[in-house]
């Protein structure tokens, strides 16, 4: 895991829940000191919801700067996934409130932001400790988010499986029917 260029203010961004069937998808941006260095710091999916939730607490501590945005289910139907998680992030980077050179993205896909240049960068989550940050800080968001929607709605189990399509989910919404969290033009089928 390495720093992208520390000559530079680079911010990193990432997103969590776009694989989901429910809830929104959440975006982090990042920049963290030339110098930031924690061993565990990963991509978010390869350390445990423990580590991650440790990894957080440090991250929002040492950070340079960060900040985590939203898009809604509702929003997600209109606009599309992807669109969703690009939107999400450009809602990130608008909260930073300071000087940016480059933003550097996890993933191939990703809108111009203002006139700020930015590069794709696949597996950047698992490459660059900026993005690697915001992908714990999307993800420890957007768990948290879950898991108090789970007291409204405890029929699908969102502390458990965060809205992602396990079996589990698929047969509770088979059985309860979608609320207005689900994603609605997403593909329900249990297989």
């Amino acid at each position: 895991m390495k720093t992208y260029n520390s000559k530079i203010i680079v911010c990193g961004c990432d997103e969590a829940g776009r694989g989901c069937l429910a809830g929104p998808v959440f975006a982090a941006a990042v920049i963290l000191p030339s110098n930031f260095n924690n061993p565990l710091l990963n991509d978010s999916k390869k350390i445990s919801e423990k580590g991650r939730d440790n990894l957080r607490e440090i991250i929002e501590k040492e950070a340079y700067f960060w900040s985590v945005s939203r898009v809604n289910a509702r929003q997600i139907e209109k606009i599309n996934i992807l669109n969703a998680s690009i939107k999400a992030m450009h809602l990130s980077l608008n909260k930073l409130n300071t000087k940016v050179d480059l933003i550097i993205v996890d993933g191939n896909k990703f809108k111009n932001y203002k006139n700020i240049p930015h590069k794709c960068i696949i597996k950047g989550d698992q490459k660059y400790k900026s993005i690697a940050a915001a992908s714990i800080l999307a993800k420890t968001h957007r768990d948290e988010f879950m898991k108090k929607i789970h007291f409204k709605f405890p029929n699908y189990h969102w502390n458990k499986n965060k809205g992602y399509p396990t079996k589990k989910h698929k047969e509770s919404i088979n059985k309860y029917g979608l609320n207005k969290y689900h994603r609605k033009t997403f593909n329900y089928k249990i297989n």
